[in-house]
């Protein structure tokens, strides 16, 4: 069993290495270099979990004659002294005021540039959060609610981004909208399924998801409109959608996503009859865990078998526990699978090393699971209605502990077993 579980961690970490993301910005200024600026500035902004790698990459591929200027904001975890560079880090999953801070020092910068200038933008995931810069008549604890309710209830990415933009100056094109005259550049790494360039870091550089309307349609439809602070409600029941009128001056790229880290483990567990069983798993955990077991439970195969997923999942908060959605997911298949024969494992990890609010980026485990978790003391039903998949994980050594890993590429799912039957 020891063996599979450091196969299982071996594939996780040729994930990290494929989301590497100085090599994707490496790659894309190769093939398309910065431009010369003889009259103007080159502006390097870097916001997200890959920041620092990113506008570092960036800074080395700057003309010799360019006039720089480079600021990157990422979390504190990634957060690292870069010469040449203003570094801010600030607060993730939660907003906080060094992120107020960032925000109101990014949008100084994009107001003064001019047309002779060149931006540069390097995007990637945790960007939503990092920046909160909430609009005229929203304070930042507003938004910290607004988020915190958005994060408890289960919305997707997609949904919560769509909400955040209009709360924002700098999601949903507000970046390219204050830097016009500017020309901009982005280049983009990808935590969302489906890799739409819109919700990444809520689309800084890129048009909206939607209107205010229609993010207030949905909160009303998940019972959520009459919990948001009252200035959010009025804010999104004026309507009043965002302007992406100078989108058209963008370049928005993707050099980096999710089947990258896939395809890098696939390919790493040649030997072992690898199966990418899909790229976008989403929905609540409980069912994602489901839909995992009963695939796994169907296969008939007895010899060695390694089965990859990738996604975002969401957790609904129940209680006061820590956990995340990758700890509580690899819970949920142990738990579905402990009566299977046969030597396996299962790992759920997020690729930024971070999941939720802990230190673990999710958990690694077997059919001796929940044996463990019972033999150290632990109720798992109680701690599952308590969301703390956490505590769960950690009686048992389960926890997935990684740090952080300075990239983002959503999440992926990992089984290893030598035979089934």
């Amino acid at each position: 069993m020891t063996q599979q579980r450091l196969f299982a961690r071996s594939l996780f970490d040729h994930a990290i290495q494929a989301a590497e993301p100085a090599s994707a910005v490496q790659r894309s200024l190769s093939a398309a270099p910065l431009p010369a600026l003889p009259d103007g500035r080159l502006i390097l902004i870097a916001v997200g979990k890959a920041a620092c790698a990113m506008i570092k990459e960036a800074m080395d591929h700057a003309p010799q004659s360019a006039t720089v200027q480079a600021i990157a904001v990422t979390n504190y975890e990634n957060a690292r002294p870069i010469e040449g560079c203003e570094v801010i880090a600030a607060g993730h999953p939660v907003p906080d005021e060094n992120g107020l801070k960032a925000s109101e020092r990014i949008t100084e910068i994009l107001t003064k540039a001019g047309s002779s200038d060149f931006i540069l933008t390097l995007i990637s995931g945790g960007g939503s959060a990092l920046l909160p810069s909430p609009i005229y008549g929203i304070t930042l604890q507003d938004k910290i609610k607004t988020n915190e309710l958005l994060l408890n209830n289960g919305y997707e990415i997609g949904e919560m981004n769509l909400i955040r933009q209009q709360l924002s100056r700098l999601k949903g094109g507000g970046m390219t909208c204050l830097a016009s005259p500017a020309p901009v550049r982005s280049l983009i790494i990808s935590d969302v399924i489906g890799d739409d360039l819109r919700v990444i870091a809520s689309g800084p550089t890129v048009s909206p998801i939607g209107t205010a309307e229609q993010a207030a349609k949905l909160l009303r439809s998940r019972g959520h409109f009459d919990k948001l602070p009252k200035d959010v409600q009025q804010h999104l029941n004026n309507g009043t959608s965002k302007n992406s009128d100078t989108l058209q001056q963008v370049q928005n790229q993707l050099i980096c996503s999710n089947l990258y880290s896939l395809n890098a483990m696939h390919a790493a567990a040649d030997s072992w009859n690898p199966q990418l069983v899909s790229d976008n798993l989403q929905g609540n955990v409980k069912e994602a865990s489901l839909e995992i077991a009963n695939f796994i439970k169907a296969q008939k195969h007895n010899g060695p078998q390694v089965f990859l997923w990738g996604g975002e999942t969401t957790v609904n908060v129940s209680g006061s526990g820590r956990g995340g959605r990758n700890q509580e997911l690899a819970l949920r298949v142990a738990l579905n699978l402990k009566s299977m024969p046969g030597n396996w494992v299962f790992l759920s990890g997020g690729t930024d090393g971070r999941d939720g609010p802990t230190d673990a980026a999710g958990g690694l485990v077997d059919a001796k699971t929940p044996e463990r978790i019972l033999t150290a003391g632990g109720d798992i039903t109680k701690l599952l209605d308590n969301s703390d998949s956490y505590h769960a994980l950690s009686l048992a050594n389960d926890l997935l502990i990684t740090g952080a890993t300075g990239t983002n590429v959503a999440d992926v799912q990992i089984f290893v077993t030598s035979g089934l039957n």
